[in-house]
């Protein structure tokens, strides 16, 4: 069922498959806190091909394929080319011949997809500039592990709604039934064919869309969720940013919102929350500003589970690649 599949974004798998790919992997959080061995991917060769920077995303797949008993290599944008001097079909072809597996973090999604169709092996999108599905299994075994299902809940994405992370949240949350509000302002709120695909999805699911530009949407959130006000790629537009979306800065007021003392924050980080980075100082120098998208106290609440949010793409990762390279037995879902 999953064998030899690839994962280029989230509609590329069902409601089942998706909470089967989440329960897997909360599985195999167990089989690593335990200390089990979970081998699945001996023998088995990795390219992890890297376009834009990287933290969570090249830990969790070196460490997932380590733990699966894979060999991972890194490949920068200095070793692949990308369609500089070879097409990306061309290197699809080659590293096809030599890895058993691809995972792609980069710009356009036109390059996964190229990837994957020919490549011959199956494909993982760490990132592209409109989906994050590795995330998204992330963030969803997350609220399953506080809450105990997704189902029903109520999440807020707050900021820039027209990123990749926005996208893949209002994608996801229709796909699993989970109730999704994007809050942004009217001109960073996703695009029309995405909202259309989030819509019909919806109307499988149950679940209910709301897209505003309205702080009074927070209440009844059992998550709040942001991310930075400037992706990668857009350096250049921070002070327009920062005037725009300050209004929805994730601090206690906005929590005070929701009503409800059980909601939680979420991050798939980095986050600017403090002074303690060089971007971030530069802009205090500019503005004077200690803060963008979320405040240092609601970031180190109690009700904040970033770094739990974190370590889940190490498991989630893992179980992509498990059920799609490993020759499991996985019962029909």
């Amino acid at each position: 069922m999953f064998q030899g599949r690839s994962l280029l974004k989230e509609i590329d798998f069902t409601q089942a498959e998706l909470a089967y790919l989440i329960d897997f992997a909360i599985h195999l959080k167990s089989l690593k806190k335990q200390r089990i061995p979970h081998q699945y991917l001996a023998g088995k060769n990795i390219a992890l091909l890297f376009e834009k920077t990287s933290t969570r995303t090249r830990a969790a797949f070196t460490v997932a394929a380590n733990d699966l008993g894979a060999h991972p290599e890194f490949l920068g944008p200095n070793d692949v080319q990308f369609g500089k001097k070879e097409s990306t079909a061309d290197t699809a072809k080659v590293l096809g011949s030599m890895f058993d597996g691809i995972q792609f973090r980069g710009f356009k999604q036109t390059d996964v997809e190229i990837l994957a169709s020919e490549s011959g092996v199956p494909v993982w999108n760490g990132l592209t500039d409109i989906w994050h599905p590795t995330q998204m299994l992330a963030d969803f075994m997350t609220i399953k592990e506080i809450f105990g299902d997704y189902r029903d809940k109520n999440l807020v994405y707050v900021g820039d709604g027209r990123n990749n992370m926005a996208n893949s949240l209002l994608v996801t949350s229709a796909i699993l039934g989970v109730n999704i509000t994007i809050l942004a302002p009217n001109d960073l709120q996703p695009a029309p064919e995405i909202q259309a695909i989030a819509t019909k999805k919806a109307i499988k699911s149950g679940s209910q869309i709301t897209i505003t530009d309205d702080t009074a949407a927070v209440k009844g959130a059992d998550v709040i969720y942001t991310d930075v006000w400037v992706s990668m790629g857009e350096e250049d537009q921070y002070d327009e940013r920062i005037e725009k979306l300050m209004p929805y800065q994730v601090n206690a007021a906005l929590f005070e919102k929701t009503e409800n003392p059980n909601c939680i924050f979420m991050h798939c980080l980095p986050a600017f929350h403090d002074l303690e980075t060089t971007t971030m100082q530069a802009i205090h120098a500019k503005s004077g500003l200690t803060e963008l998208e979320v405040t240092n106290d609601i970031f180190n609440a109690p009700q904040s589970v970033v770094f739990q949010e974190a370590e889940n793409r190490l498991h989630s990762i893992k179980a992509v690649m498990a059920a799609t390279l490993g020759h499991l037995f996985i019962p029909k879902v």
